[in-house]
């Protein structure tokens, strides 16, 4: 795990603009509800149905945010990383909010969590708190709808090259650390269906396949895909 110390207060002071808006009293409320969690790779983090989280605040490392179907399916809903929010794991103080979240660390990560009943206290009492929470939920909401526009309108090899454009970018680097099982939970389709496209794209010329890695080998093709 990391051995970075982080000071509570500072973090609180830096990430939420709210902030400066709150009275010495609601400061210290803030701070004395939170507190930093630290989660090791594949870590289950929040269900909806089980607890009540709090609002994420991601210091380091990638989590992922999903929902499951009573067969087991996941289909990832968005994937945060260092600064990112997340205030669907507060979603039970929301009533407009019913379905069932999952949320798992993807690398080492450390959270600085603040509790569903401190949020919702400050949301009662200060309106820039309120503002900030409602805005977020929004942002969340709009990757939701465009993870679910993506599953059910756009064809599997487009949704399969995006996704290693995208983690090209995010590693910076052309091979990728991953198994056609994770690739299949973060696209929420069958590994079967994964296996396939990618031998598709390996002889095509386009991706090298090894043992736990997808190596982008013609990033110009890739990217035509996407066109």
């Amino acid at each position: 795990m990391s051995t970075v110390s982080y000071n509570i207060t500072e973090t609180l002071k830096t990430s939420y603009p709210f902030w400066d808006h709150l009275s010495p009293g609601q400061k210290d409320q803030l701070v004395s509800c939170s507190h930093i969690r630290a989660y090791s790779p594949g870590s289950f983090i929040h269900s909806r149905s089980e607890e009540c989280l709090g609002v994420i605040l991601v210091l380091s490392g990638q989590v992922r945010t999903y929902i499951q179907s009573e067969e087991g399916r996941e289909v990832t809903l968005f994937r945060l990383g260092a600064e990112d929010v997340c205030t669907l794991s507060a979603a039970c103080m929301m009533q407009e909010i019913t379905f069932d979240i999952f949320i798992e660390a993807v690398e080492e990560s450390t959270l600085l969590i603040t509790t569903a009943a401190c949020i919702h206290r400050l949301m009662e009492d200060n309106i820039y708190t309120e503002n900030y929470i409602y805005r977020r939920t929004a942002e969340r909401f709009s990757d939701v709808m465009w993870s679910m526009g993506q599953l059910l309108f756009s064809s599997f090899d487009k949704r399969l090259a995006a996704y290693l454009a995208d983690e090209q970018v995010k590693s910076r680097t052309n091979t990728i650390s991953t198994t056609h099982e994770q690739v299949a939970k973060n696209l929420g389709t069958a590994r079967e269906v994964v296996s396939r496209m990618l031998k598709y794209f390996e002889k095509e010329g386009i991706v090298s396949l090894g043992r736990g890695t997808i190596t982008v080998v013609d990033t110009r093709k890739l990217r035509k895909l996407l066109a």
